[in-house]
């Protein structure tokens, strides 16, 4: 058995990690994509 599975960094379960960065990836985005709609809307 591998030694680093003995002793593991962190007990969290996967999925909702991969759930978190998903989920905070999406918002950034979204985000990123208001500001635009903004700035394009004052612009016109």
């Amino acid at each position: 058995m591998n030694e680093f599975e003995k002793d593991v960094q962190s007990k969290n379960h996967d999925v909702i990690d991969s759930g978190k960065g998903f989920v905070f990836s999406f918002l950034f985005f979204m985000a990123i994509f208001f500001i635009g709609v903004v700035v394009e809307v004052i612009g016109s």
